[in-house]
């Protein structure tokens, strides 16, 4: 059996139109991607381990009820006294374009490097085959808990532990853009697979074009990359072959579009996983992210 242990935060979400018809229910982009892979996979050959914290409250409690339901591997989710889930509230617009509000500086995941239980958690973290995170899961950290936490995953991958990274760059999380660079240059030579989405990529990095964002990564020394480019698809670079692009199918009835990235990295890592070739990985995120899209919420009911 394979062990992925997936780094990052999970919020209660608010979903409708303010002071009207609202739904509750819980995403955050490492936790829907956990979600969907531990949906994907067999547990006899994959463990979906979830690293966070959370309250010791009733909601708390019940999202973590949810995780396990699901095939989540939830005996590394630390459990806070003094602090909850974060919050959020999704606006969403007539084309299925969102907005966010979020409510999140004393949740208990910001101060997960700081749980008196961590360390423990931190021995057994060699184990696993693979490490993924995002850069929501770096930025939501104090600046010291965030240094911290890079080195570590950069002990790790020295390991030989595989980091895979989605950067997910969100301005508002960060106090400077040069803040949001400095850290992903930090780890980026580090990581193993990176899961890139060229609008984020080209929001930091003021990039042209696909191609500049991709040699810009190999530059770093990241050695496969995935660049998602929403419906047209994703490209895949490797060193020393050219790039590939993979095609997805337009899906014309977009309802919701709520993480589709986080789908998609998903469906690619399913494969992954199992060493399938990088282009049907491709292929199976891509055909997840477009189901996904089709409904509304970060995660859509069985």
């Amino acid at each position: 059996m394979k062990k992925i242990v997936i780094i990052g935060e999970c919020m209660i979400e608010l979903n409708g139109e303010p002071f009207g018809k609202m739904w509750q229910a819980y995403g955050g982009d490492t936790l829907n991607t956990a979600t969907y892979l531990a949906r994907l996979s067999r547990r006899s050959e994959l463990d979906v381990c979830y690293l966070s914290a959370m309250g010791n409250d009733n909601l708390s409690s019940a999202m973590i009820e949810k995780w396990q339901q699901d095939g989540i591997n939830t005996d590394w989710v630390l459990r806070d006294p003094k602090r909850q889930a974060g919050l959020y509230l999704i606006q969403l617009d007539k084309q299925g374009e969102r907005t966010f509000l979020y409510w999140r500086n004393q949740s208990a995941a910001r101060y997960l490097l700081q749980h008196p239980d961590y360390p423990t958690i931190l021995e057994q973290l060699s184990s696993a085959d693979m490490i993924y995170l995002s850069g929501i899961s770096l930025a939501i950290l104090p600046e010291q808990d965030r240094t911290l936490l890079i080195q570590q995953l950069v002990s790790l991958a020295r390991q030989r532990v595989e980091i895979a990274f989605d950067s997910n760059f969100r301005p508002h999380l960060w106090q400077s853009f040069e803040e949001a660079r400095q850290c992903y240059l930090s780890l980026l030579p580090h990581v193993h697979l990176a899961l890139m989405t060229f609008d984020d990529e080209q929001l930091l990095w003021q990039d042209n074009d696909p191609q500049q964002a991709i040699a810009r990564l190999k530059q770093t020394g990241v050695k496969n990359i995935v660049l998602k480019i929403g419906a047209e698809g994703a490209l895949i670079a490797q060193a020393n072959q050219q790039i590939v692009r993979v095609k997805t199918k337009l899906i014309t009835d977009v309802v919701d579009t709520t993480a589709a990235g986080d789908a998609f990295n998903a469906g690619f890592l399913n494969g992954y996983l199992q060493e399938k070739p990088l282009t049907l990985c491709c292929e199976q995120g891509n055909r997840l992210a477009g189901i996904v899209i089709q409904h509304k919420g970060a995660i859509i009911q069985k």
